[in-house]
């Protein structure tokens, strides 16, 4: 019962702490910096909608006015079913020679709207980008300076929950998804980043492949698929992207179930993931993997304190209870002060791994969620 706990414990305190330590000394000893300089060439943004009528113009309107010349660049959107007003949207930049739409009556998917763009990019570089959240106007730029490195394969923008005006947000997601950037700039910083930030990620274009047309998590797929190839993925924090910092909690939890749902989907179709095929196989693991195991390695942490009877154990138990009751206040979303803080933080941990579990029970079940147009992070 004693290895168990320890075993446990091991696990969530490793995946959460021990890898990201790692990282740091893998960084220290051996950075490897991307080579940037001013680099411009031509590109594809791909963007695939469904039912985003209140954000499209905007985000078409803000790429055109962005910091990049523009006969270098050219816009395509897919409309994925949508039965809003996104298709009259769409007709309005009908005469625009750098907007090309490509209407999908029936819904197929993100993936099957993806390939449909790519066939029709004829950028050196690919840029995919969601409908809602706000590109800062140099990003793309940005992005752009990584790859005059020829090791780069791959660059992302990062992800700001907050308001520009205002910064990021430090409750419940926003503070994780603090700690998920940390992680990924260390990642970067000595090798390469397991995934993208979906709202903004640029890939050269030759290293694309089809995406099956199930594909849950195309910022995950195509990203390893570059890393396959013998490229480097990388994270550019100067590349921003800005989205809202809470969606509600039903929505964020639909969309966490939604985005671990896709890395299990991913084994199941990747199976040279957990080979010595893919050169980042360690970090695969460290980063995606044990974030599933964690739910379980929580529930026996609990349950082996409570069986083993020295006083140590009990008090772990006692700190245990003790965290989940605090995440039950954090999901009340009482009055900010230092406790709430902390409780906030709980709600978080818990709401997290929730989703996790949910995602397991998805995986065994054969149950996939459906594309969700939301962010995913």
């Amino acid at each position: 019962m004693k290895f168990i706990f320890w075993s446990a414990v091991a696990t969530v305190g490793y995946t959460y702490l021990g890898y990201m330590v790692c990282l740091w000394i893998r960084r220290a000893w051996h950075r490897q910096p991307v080579r940037s300089r001013s680099y411009l060439p031509s590109i594809s943004i791909v963007l695939v909608v469904r039912n985003e009528v209140n954000h499209l113009e905007n985000k078409l309107r803000s790429f055109m006015a962005m910091s990049y010349p523009p006969e270098k660049v050219e816009m395509i959107v897919v409309s994925d079913g949508s039965s809003d007003g996104t298709n009259l949207v769409l007709s309005k930049f009908g005469q625009n020679s750098r907007i090309h739409s490509i209407i999908q009556e029936q819904p197929r998917g993100k993936a099957s709207g993806l390939n449909r763009a790519l066939k029709s990019a004829n950028g050196e570089v690919v840029v995919f980008t969601d409908a809602r959240q706000t590109i800062a106007s140099d990003a793309v730029l940005r992005l752009m300076e990584n790859f005059a490195d020829p090791s780069v394969g791959c660059a992302s923008g990062e992800l700001m929950l907050g308001d520009p005006g205002i910064g990021e947000s430090v409750r419940g997601l926003g503070l994780y998804w603090k700690i998920e950037k940390i992680t990924r700039e260390l990642e970067s910083a000595s090798g390469s980043v397991i995934g993208a930030t979906g709202a903004l990620y640029a890939v050269r274009r030759n290293l694309l492949v089809p995406l099956p047309s199930e594909t849950i998590l195309d910022d995950v797929f195509i990203p390893m698929q570059v890393v396959r190839q013998g490229y480097r993925v990388v994270l550019d924090s100067r590349a921003r992207v800005w989205d809202v910092s809470d969606l509600g909690t039903s929505r964020e939890f639909s969309r966490k179930v939604r985005t671990l749902s896709g890395v299990y989907q991913l084994l199941q179709m990747q199976s040279w993931l957990l080979s010595s095929d893919n050169p980042v196989r360690f970090e695969f693991v460290s980063h995606k993997l044990l974030r599933l195991a964690v739910p379980f390695a929580l529930c026996a942490t609990l349950v082996s304190s409570f069986l083993l009877p020295a006083s140590f154990y009990r008090a772990v138990l006692v700190l245990q209870l003790a965290f989940y009751g605090l995440s039950v206040w954090g999901s009340l979303k009482l009055k900010w002060n230092p406790l709430a803080r902390i409780a906030d933080a709980a709600f978080t941990f818990v709401f997290l791994n929730a989703a996790a579990a949910l995602a397991f029970a998805n995986f065994v079940s054969g149950h996939r969620p459906a594309w969700d147009v939301g962010r995913e992070c």
